[in-house]
């Protein structure tokens, strides 16, 4: 299977199914030297694992990592990291009534008619559980990153129909409720949202947003690796995700062109190093490339295919059914899916980071020390 590979000079490969023994994945390209453990791993993990609210899945699994190689001392070696999360708490069971039909708005029928066969055991590599592999690579992202002042950093800035509020927002209040809003109000009115919805036996949908703070102007290429196509490309890989913006986004088709220019100004002494917008309209990124603010971009999230009300189907031979799934889902996917979209945009600028090293010839010599 082709498409289970990211980035250019670092990479990332995800492997495993769903309800296979394992899923994992393997960092290439890595420097050596940053400081790297299993437990700085695991708190990225421990974000995204199932069972941590009434809003996620049941599925009980300690989602701990192991690192295979890459690592000595407690350091980057240089050489690919292999990392991997045991799968403990396989139902299968729970998904052999549904391998005869597909269920709507999951990959079913598309992978079937790709490849021939459905592993319709919650998925396969169709599952949200293939995120595990990005979120460990995430983390190493996140820790090169780090090391140059770099931080991304995601939350939910909607849940159905109830969106975050800019004079409530409070980054801290995000790891005080379930749902990992930036506002205590918004997030008790989301939690009634899903109430409502459980009820009903359906699902609900989302935004998350990301922010990028430190990346230095200059970063991306101005046709087809721009900043903003990369991210998009990282971001949008994710399954859920059917929606992708950055600064205004589709706000900007209806603003004027005054409106959306961001004015530039010169701090004090004026030079090249002190230039800054007064606004970010777009997001940090022009003509592709970062431009020294904060990148800011929304990833819309579908709500989650999987639901108790009654839908219609059709068999792999084509007789029409009504059907009710069953099994352990998360009602909304967002909440979740926030240190995925941290760890995919992480990734995705370390990698642009280390392409931008060999665009001068001057940081060329510089690095090899070079004297004429």
């Amino acid at each position: 299977m082709s498409g289970s590979t990211y980035g250019k000079i670092l990479t990332m490969t995800t492997w495993g199914e769903s309800h296979g023994p394992a899923v994992g994945v393997v960092v290439d390209g890595c420097p050596a030297g940053i400081p790297l453990s299993e437990e700085m791993i695991q708190r990225y993990l421990d974000r995204r694992k199932p069972g941590q609210s009434r809003f996620t899945t049941k599925r009980s699994e300690a989602d701990a990592v192991e690192i295979l190689s890459g690592v000595f001392e407690g350091k980057t070696t240089g050489t690919p990291i292999s990392m991997l999360v045991r799968n403990q708490d396989q139902h299968s069971r729970d998904y052999s009534e549904i391998a005869g039909y597909y269920r709507p708005g999951h990959a079913d029928y598309t992978f079937d008619r790709k490849y021939g066969f459905q592993d319709y055991r919650g998925g396969g590599r169709s599952s949200g559980r293939e995120t595990i592999g990005r979120v460990a690579a995430g983390a190493v992202a996140a820790r090169l990153l780090g090391e140059l002042g770099i931080r991304v950093t995601a939350y939910t800035r909607s849940i159905g129909p109830v969106e975050v509020r800019k004079e409530r927002f409070d980054l801290a209040e995000c790891g005080k409720n379930r749902l990992y809003m930036p506002d205590a109000e918004a997030a008790a009115q989301a939690e009634a949202y899903l109430e409502e919805k459980m009820a009903e036996r359906d699902s609900a949908g989302g935004v998350v947003e990301c922010v990028i703070a430190g990346l230095p102007a200059g970063v991306g290429d101005p046709v087809f690796d721009k900043l903003s196509a990369s991210l998009a490309r990282a971001i949008c890989s994710i399954g859920a995700v059917k929606g992708f913006e950055i600064g205004e986004g589709f706000r900007a088709a209806a603003m004027t062109g005054s409106q959306n220019n961001d004015a530039f100004a010169a701090g004090d002494p004026p030079c090249a190093r002190t230039i800054y917008k007064k606004t970010n309209h777009a997001g940090g990124i022009l003509g592709g490339i970062s431009d020294g603010s904060e990148i800011r971009f929304c990833a819309a999230f579908k709500p989650t295919p999987s639901i108790a009300a009654s839908q219609q189907t059709v068999t792999r031979d084509g007789k029409e059914l009504e059907i009710s799934i069953k099994g352990r889902h998360d009602p909304i996917i967002v909440p979740r899916a926030v240190v995925v979209v941290e760890a995919m945009a992480a990734f995705a600028a370390a990698d642009l980071l280390l392409s931008n090293m060999t665009a001068r010839m001057d940081a060329v010599k510089a690095f090899y020390a070079f004297e004429e």
